[in-house]
């Protein structure tokens, strides 16, 4: 005789889940636009501000649309607890800062998203935290990186905007052996593609902004995992403030009941987007998790389930080639999102990455033509049509 589990699977639950309904019955949750929640009484509003009670508070604290949002993606990413920023940056920034002192070190990849490299490299200084950056493919380096103060390993993997995949599971072995917080932003993948925590990450940090809203309509973040670590990050952004609004927090609640019908789209559309600009004559190279050409296909192989929704090329020329293919696109956008339901073609040697130095920026793998595609929902022809025509 066979048993049936009670446990709803995460897709469900991130559907599911929701505020417990009003006296109104109402089907979508209401929003709580507001700054503040009232007590019935002082002994429980003592109670609720020495933490003995579970009350609404303040919304820079709680909120029950931020909660909502925060309860959909631990489910999603099988995360203990989690704390919602107001944008993603603000998630990697409390991640951080939360968790390091002053002489603390940390390790991490070189090729991260440029802000990241921007605050790693110039303000955690300035606090006494230092950072080695290593390169993602490097294992001896990686080894080589560790000191007697090495505190925190963070990675993005697939790595922004170079789409280089970083072992999970040897990362985690990796950090357990050092005694290191194991920090993943999983932005690319997101949960559904990916699940860190089974490969002993610690913390997962998102851009919400991104595939999380996938409509480019609000700016968030979020910070999951370990309760013991959420804590420390809470009580740190309690107090410096880079809270989520309650709306945006409505917003992307909603967004992750669609979010796998989408990133199946997005999925589909980018590795024919990929075969298709990896024939044209005027691009030197395609990179894209699965396509067997990836210098780590095997690894995403394992540990993804699809290979997500951005392709990379470079186009023959260097960076005024790159700069005359955006603007000869006519139905791409070009801004400074990717994760939309419409495709965006950006160049970050110019754009995201042009505050580095070109030596820096080729250290982290950003190439003078490297032109990064976040591939939408559009019929897949017309984004190559479009693509190729611009390539012409």
């Amino acid at each position: 005789m066979s048993e049936t589990s009670n446990k709803r699977n995460e897709l469900t639950e991130a559907i599911r889940i929701q505020i417990e309904r009003t006296g109104e019955k109402e089907h979508s949750a209401p929003l709580y636009l507001t700054s503040s929640f009232c007590f019935d009484e002082a002994e429980t509003m003592r109670a609720a501000f020495a933490d003995e009670r579970e009350e609404n508070i303040y919304s820079r604290f709680t909120n029950p649309n931020v909660d909502e949002f925060i309860k959909k993606m631990c489910a999603l990413e099988g995360a203990e607890a989690g704390y919602a920023t107001a944008s993603g940056m603000a998630a990697v920034f409390a991640s951080m800062f939360a968790l390091l002192k002053q002489g603390d070190h940390l390790i991490c990849c070189s090729s991260v998203f440029g802000s990241t490299h921007t605050m790693v490299t110039k303000f955690l200084p300035r606090y006494g935290i230092e950072t080695t950056l290593v390169d993602a493919d490097d294992k001896a380096a990686w080894e080589k990186a560790v000191k007697p103060n090495s505190k925190m390993l963070f990675i993005e993997t697939p790595t922004n905007p170079q789409l280089e995949i970083i072992d999970l599971e040897w990362a985690g072995k990796f950090a357990r052996q050092h005694n290191l917080i194991y920090n993943v932003d999983n932005c690319f993948a997101t949960p559904l593609l990916q699940k860190p925590i089974l490969y002993g990450a610690d913390i997962i940090v998102h851009s919400a902004t991104k595939w999380l809203d996938g409509q480019g309509r609000v700016l968030g973040g979020i910070v999951v995992g370990r309760k013991d670590l959420i804590k420390d990050i809470y009580l740190f952004s309690r107090n410096t403030g880079p809270s989520l609004s309650p709306f945006n927090a409505w917003v992307l609640s909603k967004s992750l009941e669609t979010l796998d019908v989408r990133l199946q789209r997005h999925c589909e559309n980018a590795m024919k987007v990929a075969q298709a600009l990896k024939q044209h004559k005027n691009v030197e190279w395609v990179k894209y998790p699965f396509m067997e050409d990836h210098p780590q296909y095997e690894i995403a192989k394992k540990q993804m389930k699809a290979g997500g929704g951005i392709v990379c090329v470079e186009v023959k020329g260097g960076v005024e080639k790159g700069r005359q293919f955006l603007n000869k696109l006519k139905m791409l956008s070009m801004t400074a999102n990717l994760g939309d339901t419409r495709s965006i073609a950006s160049h970050p040697a110019s754009t995201t990455h042009s505050k580095l130095t070109e030596q820096e920026r080729l250290n982290v793998g950003i190439t003078p033509g490297l032109i990064r595609i976040s591939v939408g929902l559009e019929f897949a022809d017309d984004i190559i049509n479009d693509l190729n025509q611009a390539l012409d």
